[in-house]
């Protein structure tokens, strides 16, 4: 089992980002509810076939469109099965398709989140849920959503982090759900 993250390296982070450590924890609960790995120490993720349909160009959609359709969905029980299958027909497009760890970052944003390659990006969501918090800051920062998260402008920070169908999952309500817990 890997490391999970402390209450330290939430106040860190609370820190860099001038917020309450409470709204951190509400965006971990709701994108990945216990943790940021697996049972088995492989890092959580959600791989998007609508990305790895993007990303190739609709190459694999009629063959595959399991892992390859313009539509999102698809998720299975093992979301490493459908992105082990995606890798197989092109690696790079299939990685930047999958959302990681604990605060599902995309693997497309790995140069916004502060890594020189996509592996570099990877191999940190396999090392540790404090290298997961790590681009999760860096996501802040880079998106200008420090005072979306400071503020708990829940609607317009699941906007942005979640993208503009949040609605449909309830992002922005089961994070104000969340951050009240936490708060306590």
């Amino acid at each position: 089992m890997k490391t999970p993250l402390t209450e330290q390296d939430y106040v860190n982070a609370a820190k860099e980002l001038n917020c309450e450590v409470a709204a951190i924890k509400a965006v971990a609960e709701v994108e990945s509810l216990d943790g940021g790995f697996q049972s088995d120490g492989k890092p959580k993720i959600l791989f998007e076939r609508h990305k790895f349909n993007e990303f190739t160009k609709e190459k694999y959609s009629k063959e595959y469109p399991d892992i390859s359709n313009e539509r999102p969905g698809g998720y299975t029980k093992n979301e490493h099965l459908r992105l082990e299958k995606a890798a197989k027909l092109d690696r790079t497009a299939a990685l930047k398709s999958a959302s990681w760890g604990r605060f599902q970052i995309m693997g497309f944003n790995f140069a916004m989140v502060g890594f020189s390659t996509l592996q570099d990006f990877i191999n940190a969501m396999y090392r540790s849920e404090a290298d997961q918090l790590k681009a999760f800051v860096q996501f802040i920062k880079a998106n200008k959503l420090d005072d979306e998260l400071r503020d708990k402008r829940w609607s317009d920070f699941a906007r942005i982090y979640n993208g503009k169908n949040f609605h449909i999952n309830e992002y922005d309500k089961r994070m104000a759900v969340a951050y009240k817990k936490f708060k306590k």
